[in-house]
């Protein structure tokens, strides 16, 4: 396993560190400094790929003496010995780049390049955005969100730009403290010391600042805020920066304290023409703005918006932008120059990264469809959310590419078995099940609709579908706390696996999610099915699979449907590979299959779900659960099983 242990401060040096240990035997670590975030990246990615190509070996009957290399991992010795082991390193580099030239190389060549294109939306679940223009400035998109903006107590905007540069560069200067880069870019936070580090990703800075750039009069400002940061499975950065008071940095004389707004960056990479060697990014700054100044400055009262802190804050993605584009020596990419490598290309499709697959395309959900003016206006969104496809042909193609209930039964459960009729009502869990959207503290089932899967043509041209109804039925939810982590709840007396009615049931799937915190919290799902799972199919071979093949295709989509907008950046709605992101451990006994993720395993998840516990209580959140189709027999994909999570009280949880 490698894990990313984010930036940390050696020898007045920021460095980003990775930390690699067996899984089986955790005594046996190590970990790896990286001079930039580009580094860090690569090593995981060499990582990644070395260790499938390997699994593959051993599938494919390779020797077992390849993979005994515990004797080589310690450097200490002899010098020819430690350049012999410095090679293999390189050579390691070398495989963990050969991935990106294939993705390059095999990516939509005949599609062309529009800018509706460029700036799709990356999530897999839909959300209910309407993001409007209402200004250029500088070159660069302020956006204000029509639909949070009604009735809301606050506006949320957004700038948005195109920067010709890496995105790993880029979120290292954004993050840097260094005074000389700060002031080419940015006339507001350019003065900043840190003034605590929490972890590798998350710190705590102290900034000043002088109004007279903007006004005159004004005394001097200062202010403290958090910065909370993390990369996404596909790449991207996202940053979120949030005004805080810390004993440190008491009120200062001379002085006006004052709050940041809160704020998130997120960074992502731009997938340019396949010939193109040029590195471009879309950097997106979003801001939560009180009503009173930007109210009054959309209805003309107001016309100095732009000598307040947020029209600051905005211009910074122009200064971000100019700050490249002055200086073309940082825009370099040395990924596009790198040559393909043979063994890379030998790893089979069962093993393969899913960011591959990926390429990062996805399809069009509802917050950034009105980002581009200039692109076809296919889909509606209404304040519900819900999408009205308005391009009648596109909609035609979705509902052929979609797998009737009928033939996905029949598919990946025995259809020769007679189904069995589930009651609801014999299944009870500590969650209780909600009566409706009101309700709280609850569990309630939904289906696919909300979510993006891969569809029939995906392998050919990386379109998604709207999800159909899950394959199994959500039967019920235990909420349960304890002193440390609890493993195994399939095998417990009071589990619904081990009841009457649970026993009865020809397969049941148990999703056991562990929550770090003091005590540690397990939301546990389970799922049934009306017919035993069919042993040749995708499900049959995830079932009763190994577990390196059940961490390479488990996927959770997250959404929050309902909350506080920067949890909903936070958590996102990409899908995520949960056996790539944290540890999962697998259960396979009599009519079940339990799977236990730990969520503390990895620093980055231990983040995230930290910051949605301080808002459990008025959240709404909702989950897919999908084993990812990588073959042509295996799309469309479907959905194995969803929930929706209701405003969920932590003192609720039972003490198991």
């Amino acid at each position: 396993m490698v894990e990313e242990l984010g930036r940390r401060r050696i020898n007045e040096g920021d460095f980003y560190v990775l930390r690699f240990y067996n899984r089986l035997d955790e005594t046996k670590k190590g970990e790896i400094a990286c001079a930039s975030a580009e580094d860090a990246r690569k090593w995981m990615e060499a990582f990644d790929q070395a260790k499938q190509q390997a699994d593959n070996d051993l599938t494919r009957g390779g020797s077992r003496h390849k993979l005994n290399v515990e004797t080589e991992i310690n450097l200490e010795g002899h010098r020819p010995r430690v350049r012999r082991y410095a090679h293999g390193l390189k050579k390691l580099i070398k495989i963990g780049k050969g991935p990106e030239l294939l993705l390059r190389k095999s990516s939509n060549l005949g599609r062309s390049m529009s800018s509706k294109y460029l700036e799709e939306q990356q999530g897999d679940a839909i959300e209910a955005h309407e993001w409007k223009c209402v200004r250029t400035v500088n070159g660069i998109r302020i956006f204000e969100d029509m639909i949070s903006s009604k009735g809301a107590k606050g506006f949320l905007v957004k700038a948005v730009g195109v920067v010709d540069a890496n995105l790993d560069i880029v979120f290292e200067i954004v993050l840097s403290l260094d005074q000389h880069k700060r002031y080419e870019w940015d006339m507001l936070t350019g003065d900043l010391e840190l003034v605590d580090s929490v972890n590798g990703h998350y710190d705590v800075v102290y900034g000043t600042y002088d109004p007279k750039y903007l006004s005159r009069g004004q005394s001097k400002r200062d202010f403290v805020f958090s910065r909370q940061w993390f990369r996404g499975q596909d790449g991207s950065y996202t940053i979120i920066q949030f005004p805080i008071v810390h004993k440190k940095r008491p009120p200062k004389s001379g002085f006006r304290r004052t709050k940041i707004n809160p704020s998130i960056w997120e960074i992502r990479r731009l997938n340019t023409s396949p010939s193109s060697r040029d590195s471009k990014c879309l950097v997106t700054q979003m801001l939560e703005l009180q009503p009173g100044g930007w109210g009054l400055w959309k209805k003309r009262r107001r016309l100095d918006f732009e000598k307040t802190i947020p029209y600051t804050l905005l211009c910074q993605v122009a200064g971000l932008r100019e700050y490249f584009g002055a200086n073309p020596a940082l825009t370099y990419d040395s990924s596009t120059t790198i040559s393909n490598i043979s063994n890379a290309s030998s790893v089979s499709s069962e093993f393969e990264d899913s960011e591959v697959q990926e390429e990062f395309y996805d399809a069009i959900a509802a917050d950034e469809c009105l980002e581009d003016e200039d692109s076809d206006d296919d889909d509606e969104i209404s304040q519900g959310g819900k999408v009205k496809l308005k391009n009648v042909a596109w909609a035609i193609a979705s509902m052929t590419m979609k797998r009737s209930s009928g033939s996905l039964m029949s598919s990946e459960l025995d259809g020769k078995s007679a189904p069995i009729s589930i009651d609801a009502s014999q299944f009870q869990g500590t969650l209780h099940r909600g009566k409706g959207d009101n309700d709280s503290n609850c569990w309630t089932a939904v289906g696919g609709h909300g979510f993006m899967i891969r569809g029939k043509t995906y392998l050919q041209d990386s379109d998604k579908i709207i999800g159909g109804d899950p394959l199994l039925k959500l039967l019920a939810v235990d909420w349960f706390k304890a002193d440390s982590t609890v493993d195994k709840v399939a095998l417990h007396p009071k589990s619904l696996a081990q009841s009457e009615a649970g026993r009865k049931l020809p397969f049941i799937l148990v999703i056991n999610l562990q929550v770090p915190a003091k005590p540690n919290y397990n939301l546990v799902l389970y799922y049934g099915a009306e017919r035993p799972v069919n042993k040749e199919s995708l499900l049959g071979k995830f079932v009763d699979g190994t577990d390196t093949f059940r961490d390479s295709r488990f996927k959770l989509i997250p959404s929050i449907a309902e909350g506080y907008w920067m949890v909903k950046r936070a958590v996102g709605t990409k899908a995520c590979l949960l056996g790539k992101a944290v540890t999962c451990r697998y259960l396979r006994q009599d009519n079940f299959l339990e799977i236990d993720v730990d969520i503390g395993s990895s620093s980055v998840a231990r983040s995230i779900i930290s910051l949605v516990l301080g808002y459990v209580t008025s959240i709404v959140v909702d989950l897919a659960i999908l084993i990812e189709a990588r073959e042509e027999k295996e799309l469309p994909e479907y959905i194995l099983g969803t929930v929706r999570l209701n405003r969920v009280r932590l003192d609720s949880a039972m003490l198991l």
